[in-house]
């Protein structure tokens, strides 16, 4: 049988349509079905109660109030330390591929292996840091990094600020690369200084690029899972607990389904609200 070559894209493109539907599209179908399904089954029918739960959970509303804080401390040290590497290794230095290499190597490490390493180098007696700062005379007793209420989320933005400003460089360093050089010569003969070309050339140069970013990002970080279980698990209490672990022990461990679905549903609606400044963005290029 003979295939006309206008119809040879949909043997291209069917695989990756097909694994799509059953990666994502299958997953994403049963998760709604499940969070308005009432508690005993399909044959019980179907409710929005568990979406009213989540209304009066105490529990829900300090995890998502917890996940806005990991979320916009996350991006925003992501931002602004990203576009200071992406700044430095944009300009010729000397084994300039290695220093990029250095620079990408925490975005290599697993969400896991990052945080069991942290979590030793966090530990108060054995740890790392509390060594260090001991020898250096800036602390008198061990610092409890983890178990402190005032210090527990923040170590764990500090451990994701390194495990993910490399994603948020990379995307600056390509915007960087992307201004044109006659732009900065030109603000060079005209003396404006470094100040000036940062916020009149570098700035609006990247201002697509940040969008990209930030958006990408921010989906990233709600979506942190591996990280924090393995740091803190939540605790204590649920100071460190965010979305992503919340669902994840309200299906594991009290195998409550419907309650959960319901969870990583208002949490695909918020992403998908987060990320419509981006989808409009690439829609109007094309």
């Amino acid at each position: 049988m003979r295939i006309k070559d206008r119809h040879m894209w949909i043997f291209f493109v069917l695989p990756g349509v097909i694994l799509l539907v059953l990666v994502l599209g299958f997953p994403a179908v049963t998760s709604v079905l499940y969070s308005i399904r009432a508690e005993g089954g399909s044959q019980a029918g179907y409710t929005l109660s568990h979406y009213s739960a989540l209304l009066r959970d105490p529990f829900f509303k300090t995890t998502f109030f917890n996940t806005i804080l990991f979320v916009f401390f996350s991006v925003a040290s992501h931002l602004v330390f990203g576009l200071a590497v992406a700044m430095v290794l944009n300009r010729a230095l000397p084994a300039k591929p290695l220093f990029r290499i250095i620079a990408l190597l925490p975005w290599v490490v697993p969400d896991v292996v990052a945080g069991i390493v942290w979590k030793w180098m966090y530990d108060p007696i054995y740890g790392a840091i509390n060594d260090v700062l001991a020898k250096l005379g800036l602390i008198e007793s061990p610092i409890e990094w983890l178990s402190n209420p005032k210090l527990a989320l923040f170590s764990i933005i500090v451990v994701n600020l390194w495990r993910g400003f490399p994603f948020v460089m990379l995307i600056l360093l390509a915007g960087l690369q992307a201004i044109p050089k006659n732009h900065y010569e030109a603000a060079a003969i005209d003396g404006a200084s470094w100040l000036r070309t940062f916020f009149h050339i570098t700035l609006p140069g990247l201002r697509k690029m940040f969008v990209v970013a930030m958006a990408l990002d921010i989906v990233w970080e709600v979506r942190r899972f591996g990280l924090i279980q393995a740091m803190t698990q939540g605790g204590p209490g649920v100071l460190t607990e965010v979305l992503s672990t919340y669902t994840y022990k309200q299906y594991f461990q009290f195998f409550r389904f419907e309650y959960a679905s319901a969870i990583s549903v208002v949490m695909t609606a918020c992403l998908l609200l987060v990320s419509l400044p981006y989808i409009w963005m690439i829609s109007q290029e094309e």
